[in-house]
């Protein structure tokens, strides 16, 4: 299978977990409809982006509603879903978690946000996940009956080596559900699915919720896909919205005859090596 159709669910979130989850299923239902392989939900998708939510609405893997019922649709609609991400509790430490489901609703994949998001932007955005949040330490690249999937989320795309790991394990897709803000998403969310699409020559997708003015945190939503020339193929607005795109997996060989920068790498001088 080259061809993929890809479902980019910008759903709107808010303080309310079981409204949230009725919100991802009707998407998901729909992107099931529309003949969708792959749908992607946003950063926190049933959550509040706020340190004081994450500690409210955390769930236990083992326990969780919100996989349960996502767990449900895949196996429902034989449809891969990546479960944006969730504040998952283990013992006494609260993570931000994705999560990939299968076609028979088994969970295949898992990441834990490596890179926590503290920042102090003078005259726009002071936010610090550590607060709350504890950083998970795994690189995750899951096999799926297109291709293999590199996972991370939000902030995670701001570390190229991140990146370059996921596709050296093989990844032709990299998925960052995210939350960028309305100060770090105008500047720099574009940018850097771009960055990365063309630093490896892979498909880069970014899902995000849609602006909530009546939040505290102000997601900057225009959910995204790019293609390995670093061109972007689909990209939303604010509001909420489904959005279905098509990727042809054959562009990144292509793009890869044409400019061969993985083949041209300096491994001889330089290398990311994995601990």
């Amino acid at each position: 299978m080259s061809k993929i159709k890809i479902a980019l669910c910008q759903m709107n979130v808010i303080d309310n977990k079981q409204e949230n989850l009725l919100k991802a299923t009707s998407m998901i239902n729909e992107a099931a409809s529309l003949n969708s392989n792959f749908v992607v939900l946003p950063e926190m998708f049933n959550c509040p982006y706020s340190n004081d939510k994450f500690i409210e609405y955390a769930e236990e893997e083992s326990s969780s509603p919100t996989l349960d019922n996502i767990s449900k649709l895949a196996e429902k609609h034989e449809i891969y879903i990546l479960a944006g991400s969730i504040p998952e509790k283990e013992n006494s430490n609260i993570y931000n978690t994705s999560y990939l489901f299968d076609k028979k609703g088994n969970i295949i994949g898992k990441h834990r946000k490596m890179h926590l998001f503290d920042v102090d932007v003078e005259g726009g955005i002071y936010f610090k996940e550590s607060d709350t949040l504890t950083p998970g330490n795994t690189f995750n690249v899951v096999e799926t009956d297109f291709c293999k999937i590199g996972m991370g989320i939000c902030y995670d795309v701001r570390f190229p080596q991140l990146a370059q790991i996921n596709v050296e394990k093989g990844a032709e897709i990299l998925v960052y559900p995210g939350a960028f803000n309305m100060t770090t998403g105008p500047a720099h969310w574009e940018l850097l699915f771009k960055s990365r699409a063309l630093d490896n020559q892979v498909f880069t997708v970014g899902v995000a919720p849609a602006l909530n003015e009546n939040a505290d945190y102000h997601s900057y939503g225009h959910s995204i896909a790019v293609n390995p020339w670093g061109k972007i193929i689909c990209q939303l607005e604010y509001g909420e919205e489904l959005k279905i795109v098509e990727i042809d997996l054959d562009e990144i060989k292509k793009v890869r005859n044409e400019i061969p920068v993985l083949k041209n790498k300096r491994n001889d001088l330089y290398e990311i090596i994995e601990k």
